[in-house]
């Protein structure tokens, strides 16, 4: 009897314990905004750990090309260049300045937003560049200031703005090659951001690709499955508000208001991170927003059975098929 009470009261004392732990998160949060903000970007889980993102050939990318850029003073970023499979047998041993030259080669280019946490050299980062080698593409994806080894710390305005200085690059050296973005989950808030900006300034990109977009942050944090504070009492007030005060926002909602270029949305059913609803949703608010009148706006969903989930979209057969399609036309609308 007296140990059964002895586990009672040990147990007891962890509940109230947990319980205090519960409650005094929400106001550490409020209390101290970046909490959240690193919550929202993750750059310091960088799995996997143990890869040298200067050797990306350790990935399997035998025809990358790892570079150094310095989109400002105090900040550098990391960058993959992975040629076409086609240029792979030529790429062996070249240097980077072959590799820039490449750009300039007959083949588009895409230039791939990462999502939160890990680095460009992610297993299933590595896996979509080499799906889009395979299709004929130039992959150039980087790591924004803060993840893996690019100097900075994490920003919205920052990653965006490491987003259009690797652009530019691209574009001083691609010649009349179409360029594409293709932004991934938290990636497409960056991928928008930037997006808008090039409308804005007149040199919108040949196409906009988004894989597991939201609407923007703020909705993306109240449907999060891992939410455990999502029916807390002053959910918005604790948890959305300091996000707000970070500056961050990801408006993709806001954003595509602006945009006039072609549009793929592609998402599954399945995705326990960004609900498939918000994609859905963001691909209302475009179709319907006057930007897009003369550009394609397409919706690809993937169907829960396939297991894509968050994150394995590149493993669908119908995927080069879906991109032949949809940048075809793009191309066809780039020439003429």
């Amino acid at each position: 009897l007296y140990r059964r009470y002895g586990l009672w009261f040990r147990l007891r004392k962890l509940i109230i314990w947990l319980l205090g732990v519960y409650i005094a998160i929400p106001f550490l949060v409020k209390l101290c905004p970046a909490i959240q903000a690193k919550l929202v970007f993750l750059n310091f889980v960088r799995v996997p750990y143990f890869i040298d993102l200067k050797r990306p050939q350790d990935q399997g990318l035998n025809h990358t090309c790892n570079y150094y850029l310095q989109p400002e003073e105090d900040v550098t970023i990391g960058v993959w260049h992975t040629v076409p499979a086609a240029l792979w047998k030529n790429a062996r041993g070249k240097d980077q300045l072959w590799f820039e030259d490449a750009l300039g080669s007959s083949h588009p280019v895409i230039l791939y937003l990462h999502g939160n946490a890990g680095t460009r050299g992610g297993d299933h980062r590595v896996e979509l560049y080499k799906v889009l080698s395979s299709l004929g593409y130039h992959v150039v994806t980087f790591d924004y200031r803060g993840w893996g080894d690019s100097i900075g710390s994490p920003s919205e305005r920052g990653m965006t703005y490491d987003a259009l200085h690797v652009f530019d690059w691209i574009k001083a050296r691609s010649g009349d090659n179409p360029v594409y973005i293709w932004g991934h989950s938290l990636g497409t808030g960056v991928a928008t951001n930037l997006v808008r900006r090039l409308c804005e300034r007149e040199t919108p990109p040949d196409a906009l690709i988004l894989e597991s977009p939201f609407t923007n942050i703020r909705e993306e944090a109240r449907s999060h499955p891992f939410s455990i504070y999502r029916y807390f009492p002053g959910f918005d007030w604790f948890f959305l508000d300091p996000i707000t005060t970070s500056g961050i926002k990801f408006a993709n909602d806001e954003n595509v208001k602006y945009i006039s270029c072609s549009l793929l949305i592609l998402h599954a059913e399945d995705d326990p991170v960004v609900p498939f609803h918000l994609g859905k949703k963001l691909y209302n608010i475009a179709a319907t927003s006057r930007s897009f009148r003369d550009y394609k706006v397409q919706f690809v969903p993937f169907h829960t059975d396939l297991g894509y989930r968050h994150k394995y979209i590149y493993r669908s057969p119908e995927l080069p098929r879906i991109l032949r399609e949809f940048l075809g036309k793009s191309e066809q609308e780039h020439h003429h």
